[in-house]
């Protein structure tokens, strides 16, 4: 079973459709007891970090999805989906993530035009199931104005250029998340999620 998690902050219909293209069923849930029953979760998201980690909350979805990702099952972060498993963000000061992953998300600074809109090149930092079948400097979507500055830096996989380089995909044992939407990345988006349903 594969559940997208519905907090009230994403297109989680595209995501599902891209699921379904590559030959899998995924249901919808923001029930705690859901997230215990799934063989993989996809977490996306799109808005602010303050708004979707009260929601999350408010859901009673924290502990669940903190547990299950200690339990060795598959779990894609998504976007805001992957900034939400950072400690904190400058976004929204004083609240704190689900903290699975150590580090916080920052604001893109200095004269670059905000938020990062459009096609960028993936430069992969290491090898990964994820990019299977993924030519090397291949363009992903993003629509995003804050980034991830992880401590454990050896599970940064993908990196991206807007200014400097920034990390956009992450792998931690069964734990992945993307910066980009490969929902709406065309082939190479749909190959990556392909690649994690695969799992």
């Amino acid at each position: 079973m594969i559940y997208i998690v519905d907090y009230g902050a994403g297109n989680l219909r595209s995501v599902q459709k891209a699921v379904e293209y590559n030959g899998n069923d995924a249901q919808f849930t923001s029930n705690p007891d859901d997230i215990d029953k799934a063989d993989k979760i996809i977490f996306p998201g799109v808005g602010a970090f303050g708004k979707a980690i009260e929601k999350i909350d408010a859901l009673e979805l924290r502990t669940p999805l903190i547990r299950f990702i200690e339990t060795g099952k598959p779990f894609l972060g998504i976007c805001l989906g992957l900034q939400l498993l950072f400690e904190n963000s400058e976004e929204n000061p004083g609240i704190p993530g689900l903290a699975v992953l150590k580090g916080s998300v920052k604001r893109f600074s200095g004269d670059l035009k905000v938020p990062h809109l459009g096609w960028n090149v993936l430069i992969r930092k290491s090898n990964s199931t994820l990019w299977e079948g993924i030519p090397a400097n291949s363009y992903f979507y993003f629509a995003h104005s804050y980034y991830i500055s992880p401590v454990e830096t050896d599970i940064i996989i993908g990196e991206s250029d807007y200014g400097s380089h920034f990390p956009v995909a992450v792998q931690k044992n069964n734990l992945y998340g993307l910066q980009f939407h490969p929902e709406k990345s065309q082939k190479f988006g749909l190959q990556v999620l392909k690649n994690f349903l695969n799992i």
